[in-house]
């Protein structure tokens, strides 16, 4: 196109200018009411956001062949909806009396895109389509690409500020660890029926399914938030989802029993012996004051927060861990934990709000994760929160790097031992925690060096 116009006169190119004008100014989609789902085919043109390779002159433009890329977790999103069809989830849902599993809407308020008003080209099977991240588009998508518009009007037209750590989090969480709508939890039943178990962890799942880069004109439309900042925000909202989602009485029962989603798994799945010499695989953790035999609360998250808010907020982050104890003392107690689930999910939400405002340097982002590798290190007595552990360990260390704080090169000199530490966790049944612990506080050691 360029090599077209540069050869024309200057009345071509005052054609030329007058004709890119008027398209600008009117609109090429015929968009419906606000939030109106439109559809994945609403954004694929070659012109907007499906080109083949990365040349956009604002953003890349192909953005479409990224979430459709099977060969990464880029892709998995387009993949939700395809899943269900697949055996694993037939067997699921068939155990489940759910029907086909492609059309249980138990399965498809995350395996498809919740959308209470959808467009003409809005399919299902398209399954986590660009509107269930970026908001429906029906209020901005005629706009949006216009000379003069603003981020800024896209979010006030319904689109979601994703830069937002805030933000992103209660929108992965909706689906990445469940919300009060029909079709976004997943129970317990579901996990005994075969369906994996959940995990949150919002900066390092951001990076998995990045379609953006982050250059200055991506930093002039939409500021940039630390890789740090992400982590630390999400650890806090995934606390409140949870324990705001246990408060609900909807959710914290199931019949007889509570609904155990919300504990430790491997509390439960140990091995079992009556032999008077078998050692006990159950370890007492020091965050939890629980008598033996009590399930504890699946507290991978609130460890997580408790280590960067005593770096970063100490005053609330000391507020916080008391609060944590309470609940944990409440729920070995009584029979309604319901108001220590609520104090702990304000605590948290107070700690989301200061730490997506605060600055995060060097020296904090060592100190994070001097605390999650060896502050912390004494908790990580079951499998969920080494696993998160893990996560935080990559996240930060690339943090580093981003910051310029730490060189490549000797990031990845670390990568052998995180490494040994995702396999560490890599199987449920093989967990050992002092071996784990051993692990990580080598890593501590290692990342010290680093300084």
């Amino acid at each position: 196109m360029a090599g077209f116009w540069q050869g024309q006169g200057k009345c071509a190119r005052a054609i030329g200018l007058t004709f890119l004008l008027a398209l600008v100014a009117t609109p090429v989609f015929a968009a419906d009411a606000p939030g109106t789902h439109e559809g994945v085919a609403s954004c694929g043109g070659s012109t907007c956001h499906g080109r083949l390779a990365p040349s956009g002159k604002t953003v890349r433009q192909n953005e479409l062949i990224t979430w459709q890329d099977t060969t990464s977790a880029a892709g998995t999103h387009s993949q939700a909806w395809q899943v269900l069809n697949r055996s694993r989830a037939q067997n699921i849902s068939q155990r489940l009396g759910l029907g086909p599993a492609q059309n249980a809407k138990d399965c498809l308020g995350c395996h498809s895109e919740p959308a209470s008003a959808r467009g003409s080209k809005f399919q299902v099977s398209d399954g986590v389509g660009c509107e269930a991240c970026h908001g429906g588009s029906g209020g901005w998508l005629s706009d949006h690409y216009r000379l003069d518009w603003k981020h800024g009007d896209s979010i006030k037209a319904g689109m979601i500020a994703l830069e937002d750590p805030r933000a992103r989090a209660n929108v992965c969480l909706d689906c990445h660890f469940g919300s009060a709508r029909s079709g976004q939890f997943v129970t317990h039943k579901m996990m005994a029926a075969g369906h994996p178990r959940v995990s949150f962890e919002l900066d390092l799942f951001s990076a998995l399914q990045r379609h953006y880069d982050f250059d200055a004109d991506y930093v002039k439309r939409k500021g940039l938030s630390s890789g740090i900042k992400f982590w630390a925000v999400g650890q806090a909202l995934a606390v409140e989802r949870q324990l705001s989602l246990y408060a609900d009485g909807a959710h914290s029962n199931e019949g007889a029993f509570p609904q155990f989603y919300f504990f430790d798994c491997q509390s439960c799945h140990r091995r079992i012996s009556d032999e008077p010499n078998a050692a006990l695989t159950a370890e007492a953790n020091p965050g939890r004051p629980l008598p033996p035999g009590a399930p504890p609360f699946n507290d991978e998250n609130i460890i997580m927060l408790s280590a960067i808010a005593k770096v970063a907020a100490p005053g609330e982050g000391a507020s916080f861990d008391a609060a944590t104890r309470n609940f944990h003392t409440v729920m070995a107690q009584s029979r309604d934990p319901s108001a220590a689930a609520s104090q702990l999910a304000g605590a948290a939400r107070s700690l989301a709000n200061a730490l997506a405002t605060h600055g995060f340097g060097r020296d904090e982002t060592f100190a994070a994760l001097d605390a999650v590798l060896n502050g912390a290190a004494a908790r990580y007595t079951d499998y969920e929160g080494g696993a998160q552990a893990v996560m935080a360990a990559d996240t930060l260390l690339n943090s580093l790097v981003a910051q310029g704080t730490v060189n490549r090169a000797s990031a990845e000199s670390l990568r052998p031992q995180i490494n040994k530490l995702y396999a560490e966790v890599h199987d449920t049944n093989a967990w050992r925690p002092a071996e784990f612990r051993d692990a990580i506080r080598q890593l501590a050691g290692a990342v010290g060096r680093l300084k």
